[in-house]
């Protein structure tokens, strides 16, 4: 199919980092613990969790939620 994939060198996937984690969080917290039965039943639990990710669930690291991080520069 002409893939290629998305990699910084042969064992260095450090470009993936941060979407390795949010997907890693997603299962997580949203996945796991209630398992969808159906496509569009998963479809609309990850993108009410993707709207409380942004919004709503603060980060460790920061203190706030992404979009209020964002918006503070």
């Amino acid at each position: 199919y002409g893939i290629t994939p998305s990699m910084s060198r042969r064992g260095n996937p450090y470009d993936n980092a941060m979407a390795e984690n949010f997907f890693s969080i997603l299962k997580t917290e949203c996945i796991y613990r209630r398992k969808p039965a159906t496509f569009s039943e998963a479809n609309d639990m990850i993108d009410r969790y993707i709207q409380f990710y942004n919004h709503e669930r603060i980060q460790t690291k920061a203190g706030v939620a992404p979009l209020t991080l964002r918006h503070s520069y």
